[in-house]
């Protein structure tokens, strides 16, 4: 019997936990004014009609604070990697040498770093609001466990406890990844 609660309370660990780096993931393109490979490795390219990631067709390098270098394998394929970068609306104006696409990556304005922490805790309550429904269905299923008298009263009320901990800690996760965020924005 308790075995399925703990099974409940794991799976909605798991899925706290998925959403917490999918956050971070989410917030590592969020540009802060210091070069980070994750602001354009995502890309998508047209490579020769496939349509690929950046990171999978050049070595991304961060060589100075403020300068990202992407050197593509192919040396065919640096016109569409660099529009690509330039038509991904980014705010990056990439340059080549032949070989290799310096982007320098331009200081925010005051106005566009507020703009992106608005946008950084907009996505912060969206990772929120997905663990309290995490935590909601979850408590809905140990209530229907117990309705069907598969699992005691106790063993449920442990189980809400247990998902009300579990939502409490990844909601201050959430909320740190988020300050730590605005921290790089504003001191960019």
């Amino acid at each position: 019997m308790a075995g399925q609660i703990e099974n409940l309370v794991s799976e909605a660990e798991s899925k706290m936990k998925r959403a917490l780096d999918a956050l971070r993931k989410d917030l590592a393109t969020v540009r802060t004014g210091r070069a980070n490979p994750a602001l354009v490795e995502h890309l998508l390219v047209d490579y020769y009609g496939t349509m690929m990631p950046l990171n999978q067709l050049a070595s991304i390098s961060v060589p100075e604070a403020r300068l990202l270098a992407v050197q593509p394998w192919d040396r065919q394929a640096i016109p569409v990697v660099e529009k690509t970068i330039l038509q991904a609306n980014l705010g990056l104006n990439p340059s080549n040498d032949g070989t290799l696409i310096r982007i320098p990556i331009p200081p925010l304005t005051d106005q566009r770093r507020q703009e992106l922490v608005k946008m950084v805790y907009k996505r912060v309550e969206e990772g929120r609001v997905s663990v309290r429904n995490t935590r909601r269905d979850s408590l809905d299923q140990a209530r229907n466990l117990k309705k069907n008298k598969e699992v005691s009263e106790d063993d449920e009320r442990r189980c809400t406890d247990r998902l009300q901990k579990l939502t409490d800690d990844y909601i201050q996760k959430f909320n740190e990844v988020g300050q730590v965020k605005e921290k790089e924005l504003i001191e960019g």
